[in-house]
């Protein structure tokens, strides 16, 4: 059955051109959902756009390019999304990367946290008046399971020495206080969030000089063939995506379709409030720009 462009479920998943995100874009096309692939290399990204294309023979797909590592480049990338899309129904902010050291970000911002935390956060909330008004609207954040937590006062590794999977962690962990905070502002709107493990999957994460590179080196000896495929986690991410029963469920945290323990940091309200704050600032936002605090006074 053909559903006119004005109805057409339509979705927007960062990371789009490899691995998870790829898989993700995959099936949201199978399932014939318009869907818009960002990527941050055009070649790459249209590479995945052809195989996506030429696997589904859905032809409604768009390719967007962006760094997510560079805030200008984040609201370049918004600005595109409103001027090919009326409507976004779903949002899944897939992308994620490590580093074997500490690096910057054109803003100055230590990189992981840039891509991993602020990248979301900003794209999310220049993006959600158009959630807000294709709503039933989800938005899916791809975090990771490690307990950990945020140290506020070096967010930036000015004052630690720095780590990979340190690093690592204290980024993916605001994954959890983003979406527990926006979750409680968005109460109402008919817009859920939520946060899904995927679980462990073969990935190309930091890519070869990343989190991951060596470890996949030395698993490809030992029998890397054993570790799932992307397309294995995407149905864990694709749950919280589409399933009815989830329709207004918002602020959980997912892995393997059940809820899990999110680590005690992230349940803490203040601490969630107090990084939505600081991300407002470090991003340049103003309130106006983002989802109000109901509970503010």
């Amino acid at each position: 059955m053909s559903t006119s462009p004005e109805h057409k479920r339509t979705a927007l998943v960062t990371g789009a051109n490899s691995g998870l995100g790829k898989a993700i874009v995959t099936a949201l096309a199978a399932d014939g959902l318009r869907v818009g692939l960002v990527a941050r290399d055009r070649g790459r990204g249209e590479a995945a756009l052809a195989d996506v294309r030429a696997a589904t023979g859905n032809q409604d797909l768009h390719l967007f390019v962006a760094d997510l590592a560079d805030q200008e480049s984040i609201r370049a990338l918004a600005q595109d999304v409103r001027a090919r899309f009326d409507r976004l129904h779903l949002l899944i902010n897939n992308a994620g990367t490590a580093f074997p050291e500490r690096r910057l970000s054109p803003q100055g911002i230590e990189r992981a946290f840039a891509i991993n935390h602020l990248g979301p956060f900003l794209l999310t909330n220049l993006l959600l008046d158009l959630i807000k008004a294709s709503a039933p609207a989800r938005i899916v954040n791809v975090g990771t399971r490690i307990d950990a937590a945020i140290d506020f006062d070096d967010l930036n590794w000015d004052k630690r020495p720095y780590g990979m999977m340190k690093g690592y962690a204290q980024s993916k962990l605001g994954n959890l206080h983003f979406t527990f905070e926006l979750a409680r502002r968005l109460e109402g709107s008919g817009v859920t969030v939520n946060c899904v493990f995927p679980g462990v999957f073969k990935s190309n994460l930091g890519g070869t000089d990343g989190a991951q590179g060596l470890f996949w080196k030395l698993l490809a000896k030992l029998g890397g063939w054993a570790i799932p495929k992307p397309e294995s986690a995407a149905q864990r991410v694709l749950y919280l995506a589409n399933a009815p029963e989830l329709e207004s469920v918002s602020g959980q945290y997912y892995a393997n379709r059940k809820t899990i323990p999110a680590p005690a940091q992230a349940l803490d309200a203040e601490a969630n409030r107090r990084l939505w704050e600081i991300s407002e600032r470090m991003t340049g936002l103003t309130q106006s720009q983002t989802v109000g605090d109901q509970a503010a006074t």
